[in-house]
């Protein structure tokens, strides 16, 4: 079996596929996707998305210096790809996809009511390191679908089914294949687990 060497690239997948909402100040706002997104801090919790300035909800950002991010499930794979293609300069995405506006607690920038996460995010810096701009920002209030609490109050985000985005295609997150922790997991009478996989909880659909 061999390697193929191919020229530096992105090639870290897959990768959560957002819809991150933003507002100007006027009240205007928008859905753009955006898949290169990432938590980069978890005391203050920070997350991270790369931008590019010609994209039409940059300068909002750079604006009001606020974002959402909406976390996406196989049920938001049509909006999630349309507001990827298309400009909020040309439609308004909000119609075109008929997902529900929602005020938030902190940000004048608008949540996906369908989405199960609703990061409320203030820009803390922006780095400009090529093609994109990448915006660090601090997430000051966290909304949750109680739709996926358990009756003991766990907040079970799996059974929503959540999107990612892996070389140009949209994957839904497979079968549970352990919890962390399991490979050094003691079972009864003292060996560890080891490779056990869990109980299937459905097919990856491609």
């Amino acid at each position: 079996m061999g390697r193929q060497i191919w020229k530096p690239g992105n090639m870290l997948y897959p990768l959560p596929a957002v819809l991150v909402s933003v507002a100007d100040r006027e009240g205007r706002s928008n859905l753009f996707t955006v898949a290169w997104t990432g938590t980069v801090c978890s005391d203050p919790p920070m997350v991270s998305i790369s931008v590019r300035p010609e994209r039409y909800s940059y300068h909002m950002i750079e604006e009001t210096g606020e974002f959402v991010v909406n976390l996406t499930t196989e049920k938001l794979a049509y909006a999630t790809d349309y507001c990827g293609v298309r400009s909020g300069r040309d439609v308004d995405k909000w119609e075109k996809t008929k997902l529900t506006r929602v005020s938030g607690e902190h940000v004048r920038a608008p949540m996906v009511a369908e989405s199960p996460v609703n990061l409320e995010c203030v820009v803390t810096q922006k780095l400009e390191l090529g093609t994109h701009h990448m915006f660090l920002a601090k997430v000051v209030v966290v909304h949750v679908d109680d739709r996926y609490m358990d009756k003991s109050g766990r907040f079970c985000l799996n059974d929503a089914k959540p999107l990612v985005y892996s070389h140009g295609r949209y994957l839904s997150t497979g079968r549970e294949l352990g919890s962390f922790g399991y490979s050094v997991k003691k079972r009864p009478g003292g060996k560890a687990t080891g490779r056990k996989v869990a109980p299937k909880r459905g097919k990856i659909k491609r």
